[in-house]
């Protein structure tokens, strides 16, 4: 059984006991989230699609902990003219994890 959840403006494929990385959620390390935009279930092959979210489904996860991801580096150049930019900036993320879903 899986589900695609909408997290934080973006889509996951959530899994009992799968960890994920997600956007920087409020709430402690270890405490329970719970997010209620299913946009679809798989349960063995019985597939439920929302208009937009699926009625009354909801998918339950624990944070793990709060996380800075890699560094990622922003270098700007125009040729022949002297300018050059680097930048860089390290995204915040929560690590969580999928708990159960309820169709």
């Amino acid at each position: 059984m899986y589900a695609i959840v909408e997290i934080a403006g973006q889509q996951f494929k959530a899994e009992k006991g799968r960890k994920l990385y997600v956007h920087r959620l409020q709430g402690d390390e270890n405490s329970s989230v719970s997010f209620d935009k299913i946009l679809l279930i798989d349960n063995d092959g019985q597939v439920k699609v929302g208009a937009p979210v699926v009625e009354g489904a909801r998918v339950n996860a624990t944070i793990l902990r709060h996380l800075k991801d890699d560094k990622v580096l922003v270098f700007k150049k125009k040729r022949r003219k002297g300018y050059q930019k680097m930048n860089g900036h390290r995204q915040y993320l929560t690590q969580i994890e999928i708990q159960d879903i309820q169709a």
